[in-house]
């Protein structure tokens, strides 16, 4: 049912992959809220073109993480940020949407703000985890904040920001009890095969960092346990082409290199090895035995070290309060170690069957039908300020 009459102009700002995600999702119930006319643009990925988005900037320019990492791409975002800025200014939409990428659009979003213009931001930031000063910024630059955890909305109402818990899309993207045989047919695997599924991540810095330990666990584990076979999902063929000098280098491991599709291949995995990220949201949600890591270089990690309040990481953690699955980040992120971790999580039958009942617990806290929620909180701000 639609509750806007008047068409709006929505712009929206995403600079992940998950970010991608989650504005989609979004995009798709505005659909259902917002008059068929209504314009949605600004900086988007696949997944929200897809949507009916007009991406005016393409979104890897923002996908850049770490401080150390930023520093040379600084310029190029800042004029970015600034030329948007410039736009939204001299033509303002009805609201603007910030998802994720925190840095990027509170700086854009409270300068929209203070002109007016309603400002609505999708995922707040670990504040909870790491940098809780951030806060400040939240309430310059936001007006609504939509928030994936439950625990979020109070901790945002206490500073005064107006808040909605809307869950978390893949929650409802994926079924409570994943088809591991399914999958395993669609990729071609026996159904009595030990199989691990390996996600090192999709940049070149994550590849850089971690693919040689990762590899060279992969190795350890082969030697130890000749029946497991590796699947490792490639995105796409600039991906494939920067893992490719680590498969020549490990010319003997039983691995598949699948199509991109990440969550086919961890469908059918018996265990997961995998970087921090939103993945390990999406590896627990299909009640996987896992082993999180991580790699950064040193003087981001001790910038983050000293900025962070939780003792583990990683969503699953993150989300039970407690360490449930390892987490093993840089130095201790030896070849050794995860070997060592990873084979404990797919040989240890108890544990799996506490992690499915942790993570079904979960999955259903999170399973909200995030994009009909997220879409009525925006359509509610739009109803209080009226069109532009």
């Amino acid at each position: 049912m639609t509750l806007i009459t008047h068409p709006p102009r929505v712009a929206m700002v995403a600079g992940e992959p998950s970010g991608d995600l989650l504005a989609a999702s979004l995009l798709n119930g505005l659909h259902t809220v917002l008059p068929e006319d209504t314009r949605y643009s600004g900086i988007g990925g696949p997944r929200m073109t897809a949507a009916g988005f007009e991406a005016h900037w393409p979104m890897d320019k923002l996908s850049v993480r770490g401080y150390v990492e930023a520093l040379k791409h600084i310029p190029e975002i800042l004029g970015i940020r600034n030329e948007i800025k410039r736009q939204l200014l001299a033509e303002p939409p009805s609201v603007f949407i910030g998802v994720d990428a925190p840095d990027f659009n509170f700086g854009l979003e409270q300068p929209l703000r203070e002109a007016g213009i309603p400002t609505v931001h999708f995922v707040c930031p670990s504040i909870w985890a790491w940098r809780g000063g951030r806060i400040k910024k939240i309430v310059k630059a936001v007006d609504h904040m939509l928030c994936v955890f439950p625990f979020e909305t109070a901790l945002l109402e206490k500073s005064g920001v107006a808040a909605t818990y809307v869950g978390h899309p893949l929650a409802d993207e994926i079924p409570l009890e994943p088809d591991t045989m399914g999958a395993r047919r669609e990729l071609g695997i026996a159904q009595g095969a030990a199989v691990v599924a390996v996600l090192p991540g999709s940049r070149r810095s994550e590849i850089e960092l971690i693919g040689p330990t990762f590899f060279d666990a992969m190795e350890l584990m082969q030697l130890r346990e000749s029946n497991v076979r590796f699947l490792m999902p490639a995105a796409n063929a600039g991906l494939c082409a920067l893992l490719q000098p680590l498969v020549d280098a490990h010319p003997h491991l039983n691995l598949t290199i699948t199509d991109g599709n990440a969550q086919r291949a961890m469908t059918a995995a018996d265990a997961i090895l995998v970087k921090s990220g939103t993945v390990t949201l999406e590896a627990a949600l299909l009640k996987k035995p896992m082993v999180i890591s991580y790699k950064v270089p040193w003087l981001t990690g001790q910038i983050m070290k000293r900025q962070g309040y939780l003792p583990y990481v990683g969503l699953p953690n993150i989300l039970a309060g407690r360490f449930v699955v390892p987490g093993i980040l840089q130095h201790f992120a030896t070849p050794e170690a995860l070997a060592d971790a990873t084979l404990k999580q797919l040989n240890d039958d108890a544990n799996r069957r506490t992690l499915t009942e942790i993570f079904t617990d979960m999955h259903i806290a999170l399973r909200q039908n995030t994009s009909q929620r997220a879409a009525e909180a925006v359509a509610r701000v739009l109803e209080t300020r009226g069109p532009r």
